[in-house]
């Protein structure tokens, strides 16, 4: 899920910056300190959009920077468990599908792909469900829930998990073939 929050800090400008704007140089520190961390609460702050006020700054002594108290703006994404993502696959491997959901990947195990037997063919690099003969191929759309969120100070040691194999989920034309199969088991006319 993304979000816009607030936060608070207080930050050190060096003294290289103190001839240029002090939003100019709160704004770079800020991004240079916060983008692309990971953070336990906010989750993966993907960028500082603005600062909203500066406080007077503070001179420590032996160091001649100073130091301000900031509030400012970021966006932040935070994968939510049972959350319900719509995303495109990156890569396929012999344990699963990579799915792009927004900044990260999370990874649906082969055993999560669907309720048939699923296996990988190497040569054309696709899962392929045995009974059904549904496939997946990386670029395919897919609709998946995250069921487990691991999130590491390093976002590529965290780890999404994801499943396709509950109702409304999956590649996005098998939704298709399950919504179209109920409306004719229900009387609907075939078009």
């Amino acid at each position: 899920m993304y979000k816009l929050v607030k936060i608070v800090d207080t930050i050190r400008i060096p003294p290289k910056d103190f001839g240029k704007p002090i939003k100019e140089s709160a704004i770079n520190v800020l991004r240079s300190s916060y983008e692309g961390v990971v953070d336990k609460d906010l989750g993966l702050v993907l960028l500082v959009t603005k600062v909203n006020s500066i406080g007077v700054g503070r001179i420590i002594p032996g160091d001649g920077a100073t130091y301000h108290d900031v509030e400012f703006e970021a966006l932040v994404y935070k994968p939510i468990l049972h959350e319900v993502i719509t995303g495109k696959v990156s890569e396929i491997t012999q344990f699963g599908a990579f799915v792009k959901i927004g900044p990260i990947d999370g990874l649906v195990h082969v055993s999560q792909v669907t309720d048939d037997y699923v296996s990988f063919n190497e040569k054309t690099g696709v899962l392929a469900a045995r009974e059904t003969k549904r496939t997946l191929k990386e670029g395919d759309t897919v609709r998946a829930r995250i069921v487990s969120v691991s999130l590491k100070p390093v976002i590529t040691d965290s780890k999404i998990g994801l499943t396709m194999r509950q109702p409304g989920l999956g590649k996005l034309e098998w939704i298709e073939e399950e919504k179209k199969k109920k409306k004719k088991g229900k009387g609907g006319k075939k078009k």
